[in-house]
């Protein structure tokens, strides 16, 4: 999951990022509201979450810019405004939810892993290849009941490419899913990625892995 952290205050910014980072987070920073609003129309985010009071443009302003450009990514405000009618306007301007500063960090991951899953289809918390199964919930992945160690970044992969069996999954897709935006679109880390992971699930004769040519990656829909 990759999301937009809008937030003038760069030490709780920080703090968040690392945070949310061991939850398998992957977080883009932001410290104003106008470059905050620019960079959330102009990449794709499973999920923003923003201050309202920030400088050069307000939370809500920008969330009721997204709305009506038609974005419908979640949005959840963050702000030490905490009174009825300020919860409503911001609900009002399009956002999905609210936390109150201060938060706990368990209490804000409950929350976006709650949004994220309304905002997409249903998904099972189990994904089975033949004899490899991921479980999104704790974020391991087991061959044949053994437990097989995975970085964070290879099973953001292995889960993006197998939630899908069937559809190839483009380098584009990957790195906007997995890295930050500020990644190397040139570099080797995916392929090195994905020759790491086929070497903890992959067989002898059992490829669970596709490379299309000049596309991407694909799982083989029978595995599925």
């Amino acid at each position: 999951m990759r999301i937009l952290l809008i937030e003038d205050d760069i030490d709780l910014s920080k703090a968040l990022e690392e945070a949310l980072n061991d939850h398998s987070i992957i977080v883009d920073t932001c410290s104003d509201g106008e470059s905050g609003s620019y960079i959330a129309r102009t990449n794709n985010y499973d999920l923003l979450l923003v201050d309202n009071i920030l400088p050069k443009k307000l939370g809500v302003n920008i969330c009721k810019e997204l709305r009506n450009l038609g974005d419908k990514t979640p949005i959840i405000f963050m702000s030490i405004q905490d009174d009825v009618s300020d919860r409503i306007n911001f609900l009002d301007s399009g956002a999905d939810d609210f936390i109150s500063k201060p938060f706990s960090i368990n209490e804000l991951v409950a929350k976006i892993k709650a949004i994220t899953r309304r905002s997409y289809e249903i998904k099972q918390n189990i994904i089975t290849l033949d004899d490899v199964t991921i479980n999104r919930e704790n974020y391991t992945v087991h061959k044949k009941g053994k437990s097989v160690y995975f970085t964070r970044k290879e099973f953001m992969i292995l889960e993006q490419i197998a939630e899908k069996p069937g559809k190839v999954i483009t380098r584009s897709e990957i790195m906007d899913h997995v890295w930050k935006k500020d990644f190397n679109q040139f570099s080797n880390t995916i392929e090195t990625h994905i020759r790491n992971i086929r070497k903890k699930i992959d067989g002898k004769k059992d490829k669970k892995i596709e490379t299309i040519p000049g596309r991407g990656y694909r799982i083989k829909r029978k595995l599925i």
